[in-house]
């Protein structure tokens, strides 16, 4: 593993390389594997290397090529990656920080066990104590660190498919704003790879959006209508284990103008094998909710048959009836 130091060139900030490698012993060697490659746990979504031109002129690239190509070439191709960070974070608010470049052997993944590169940049830091024995007592102290299992930023490139681009896992833990877009584009170059994570996230996402904005402009639709869909969707989603467009359009949608409108307005995808980590993500934003005034929030769950809107002339305003058997 290799650490330096990229400030932010456009507020003052330093390039600071380290003289060599960090040598680390067995038990620090595997506590900081442990640390790092933890932030992995929950990135779905798969990327990979590329560029407008051709692969050969995008520069993350060529220097973890090398290094997988010589595992010798760390330091030296590390101080090519943070020479690259520091040139391309070129908005003010880009934090300065540690970036370190390490060489993992034997990474898990799947059934798969591969070598991989990982990058990591660390932006914030954390106030710790410390005890240390004295002559007599013990003496507390104060240090500010790095908490490694906290990283703000990091990329872990698998060693397969280097004519394609590799396969990268990448997280950004401050991945908004427009100052955040160097660490994926600018300095990574990467695009998303194709699997059943995006391909269920992307459609959930497109199928709320025709619902909830594309749906009212083309029909007269209640709210439960739109609840009622939203939910057989999700229902959809969480007892099939493969997507199929036309079983999706028939127990979701049912009508025929509802399937040809739905058709025009969503990518066609005819099939996928359906991810259960998205769904679980997507269900947090399908919100099965009727907002009214200030003073109500209605969650629709179930059979949108056993509530009714109406209008009370007499108050001037409209009300919903609901329709239950127990209070709980």
């Amino acid at each position: 593993m290799t650490v330096h130091y990229t400030g932010n060139k456009q507020n003052g900030g330093a390039l600071l390389l380290s003289k060599e490698e960090q040598g680390l012993d067995g038990d620090l060697k595997a506590r900081l594997t442990e640390a790092l490659l933890s932030r992995f746990a929950h990135c779905h979504e798969r990327y990979t290397f590329h560029h407008s031109a051709s692969l050969e002129y995008n520069e993350v690239y060529n220097f973890v090529r090398e290094v997988f190509r010589d595992q010798g070439a760390i330091y030296e191709q590390s101080v090519r990656i943070a020479s690259h960070l520091f040139t391309v974070a070129e908005h003010p608010k880009i934090k300065p920080g540690e970036l370190y470049t390490g060489f993992f052997r034997g990474i898990e993944d799947g059934e798969t066990v591969l070598d991989a590169v990982g990058i990591f940049k660390a932006e914030t830091k954390v106030l710790f104590a410390d005890m240390v024995p004295g002559a007599d007592d013990l003496d507390l102290q104060l240090k500010e660190g790095v908490e490694l299992s906290k990283v703000d930023k990091g990329c872990l490139i698998l060693h397969r498919e280097e004519e394609q681009g590799f396969e990268l896992l990448i997280f950004d833990s401050n991945g908004k704003g427009e100052e955040a877009l160097y660490w994926k584009d600018k300095f990574l170059g990467v695009m998303i790879r194709m699997n059943e994570f995006v391909q269920t996230q992307d459609f959930l996402t497109q199928t709320k959006n025709f619902v909830t904005k594309q749906m009212p402009d083309e029909f007269e639709v209640s709210k439960t209508e739109q609840i009622d869909i939203l939910n057989r969707s999700m229902d959809y989603f969480k007892t099939h284990g493969n997507f199929d467009r036309e079983e999706f359009e028939t127990e979701v949608l049912h009508h025929d103008g509802l399937i040809q409108s739905f058709r025009n307005y969503v990518e066609p995808t005819d099939s996928f094998e359906i991810s259960t980590q998205a769904v679980k993500r997507q269900a947090r934003v399908f919100k099965s909710v009727i907002k009214l005034d200030k003073n109500f929030h209605i969650y629709v769950h179930g059979d949108r048959e056993l509530i009714e809107k109406g209008y009370d002339e007499a108050m001037g305003k409209h009300f919903y009836k609901i329709y239950f058997d127990h209070e709980v």
